[in-house]
C-alpha cells in the first residue's frame, strides 16, 4: 500500500542544498526575514533560542532538530536581551567559512548547522500547506547522521553530488516528518496518519487514486460513520476528505502532464475520469487552464488554486 507522507515528499521535488556552519556567543541576536523557502537548522552544541513567527519561542539544544517547510519570519539568539540584527535571506551574501554572531573570540555558547534547499514542484504550495509549519525533533540520532552527511556532501564537489544531496535531502525530510506524525500534531497530512482509522482511508486514497472512492466507502475503510468520518478528518486534516482525493488526484494529474510521454486519456484513467474530456472539464475548473496548455507550460501553476477550486463531493 502506497504511504502518502512519501509520496507528498517525493512530488515536492526536494533539491539543491546551501549548508553553512552558525556560532553564537555573549550577547547575540538574529532576524530574519520571510523567505519562503524550507530550511532545517541542527544544534551541534550548547543552546540559543529560537521564535518563529505564529509559533511559540522555542529554548534549542544540542541534538535539536528544526524544520521549517516554508521559512516564515524567525529570530534566532542567545538568552540576554538584545536588538536583532536584521538579515534578508535572499539578499545578503553567502558565507565562505563558519558565520559567527556575538562576540567574536573564545569558544561560542552554540554551534548549529543551518541551511535550505527549494521544492521543485509547481504544487509545492498544496503540499507544504499539508506539513506543520514548524518541525522540532529532539534527540534522534538518525537525524543527527543524516545532517553531518548533508553537511559533508554540500562542501564537497564530487561526482554525483546533487543526486546524492536530493536523495538525502528526501531521507531527511522523511525522518523529521514521521517523527512528528501523531494526534498532537496540527491540522494537515502528519495529523491524518497520526490517527490510526483515518490513516486506513489515506493510504486507500493514494494507493488508487483512481477507483471511485466515495464517502461512505472511504468512511466504512475507517470503521467510522459517514458524518464522523467526516467530522474527524476535517478538523485532523484541515479540509473535507473528498476535497483531500481531489486536491491529491489533480497534483498527480499535473505530475503526468508534465513528463509529456503520458497521453491525455491515460491520465484522467490514473486519476479517477472515465473519459478524456471530463477530466478536462474538471482540470480546467481546479486549476485554471486546461490539461494540454498546462502540459505546454509545465512551469506554471501552484496548489493553492487546487485549494481553493477543490469542493468536496460523493
Amino acid at each position: 500500500m502506497s504511504d502518502p507522507l512519501s509520496q507528498v515528499i517525493a512530488l515536492l521535488q526536494p533539491r539543491t542544498v546551501f549548508a553553512k556552519s552558525i556560532s553564537g556567543a555573549g550577547r547575540w541576536g538574529v532576524r530574519y526575514s520571510e523567505y519562503g523557502q524550507p530550511s532545517f537548522c541542527a544544534v551541534l552544541e550548547g543552546s540559543c533560542r529560537l521564535a518563529v513567527d505564529g509559533e511559540e519561542a522555542l529554548t534549542l539544544e544540542a541534538g535539536d532538530f528544526v524544520l521549517l517547510p516554508a521559512t516564515p519570519g524567525f529570530t534566532m539568539s542567545g538568552f540576554e536581551p538584545v536588538a536583532p540584527e536584521h538579515i534578508h535571506p535572499k539578499l545578503a551574501p553567502a558565507p565562505t567559512g563558519e558565520v559567527r554572531h556575538g562576540t567574536r573570540g573564545g569558544p561560542p555558547d552554540v554551534r548549529l548547522l543551518g541551511g535550505y534547499f527549494v521544492f521543485d514542484s509547481p504544487d509545492a504550495a498544496l503540499l507544504v500547506s499539508l506539513l506543520p509549519a514548524l518541525v522540532h525533533v529532539r534527540g534522534t540520532e538518525r537525524l543527527s547522521v543524516l545532517v553531518r552527511l548533508v553537511a559533508e556532501e554540500s562542501a564537497e564537489q564530487r561526482a554525483g553530488r546533487e543526486l546524492v544531496l536530493t536523495r538525502l535531502v528526501e531521507v531527511l525530510l522523511i525522518e523529521a516528518l514521521r517523527a512528528t506524525a501523531d494526534k498532537d500534531a496540527p491540522p494537515g497530512l502528519l495529523r491524518g496518519l497520526g490517527d490510526e482509522r483515518l490513516a486506513v482511508a489515506m493510504r486507500q486514497m493514494h494507493t488508487d487514486p483512481a477507483h471511485p472512492w466515495t464517502m461512505a466507502q472511504l468512511a466504512k475503510k475507517a470503521a467510522l460513520s459517514r458524518s464522523a468520518f467526516f467530522d474527524r478528518f476535517t478538523r485532523a486534516v484541515g479540509m473535507p476528505p473528498m476535497e483531500y482525493l481531489l486536491a491529491w488526484r489533480m497534483a498527480l494529474a499535473k505530475d503526468l502532464l508534465r513528463r509529456h510521454d503520458v497521453g491525455l486519456a491515460e491520465v484522467a484513467e490514473r486519476v479517477g475520469y472515465g473519459s478524456a474530456s471530463t477530466f478536462s472539464t474538471a482540470f480546467s475548473r481546479h486549476v485554471g487552464q486546461p490539461p494540454s496548455r498546462y502540459a505546454r507550460q509545465p512551469g506554471r501553476g501552484g496548489g493553492q488554486e487546487l485549494l481553493a477550486g477543490a469542493t468536496a463531493a460523493d
